[in-house]
C-alpha cells in the first residue's frame, strides 16, 4: 500500500484486480465501533465488502470468504480489525 492510499482503496484496487466483479461496493464502517476492540482513531478498522463475481458462482460460502481473504493477503488482513463479507456469483 502507498503511504497516502487509504485502506479503503487499497481494498477495493485489489478486489477490482483479483476478481473482475460486475458489482462491488467497500465501506469503511470504522466509526460505527467507535469504543469497541479494535476501534482506531481515524477510521480504517472495520470494512463491509459486497462483492458480486463470476468466479463465486462454483464456490461455496467459506471457500468465497477464503479466496478473498487470500486476495488481499497478510499485508492487508493484519491492518485492519474486522471483515464483513457478502458474496454472490453471478
Amino acid at each position: 500500500m502507498k503511504k497516502n492510499e487509504r485502506m479503503l482503496d487499497e481494498i477495493e484496487k485489489i478486489l477490482q484486480h483479483s476478481f473482475d466483479p460486475i458489482e462491488l461496493v467497500v465501506l469503511d464502517v470504522s466509526e460505527a465501533h467507535r469504543g469497541h476492540s479494535g476501534f482506531q482513531e481515524g477510521g480504517q478498522s472495520h470494512f463491509e465488502v459486497e462483492i458480486v463475481a463470476a468466479c463465486f458462482s462454483t464456490m461455496n460460502r467459506l471457500t468465497q470468504h477464503r479466496a478473498i481473504h487470500t486476495a488481499l493477503g497478510s499485508a492487508v488482513m493484519e491492518k485492519i480489525h474486522a471483515l464483513a463479507l457478502k458474496v454472490r456469483g453471478t
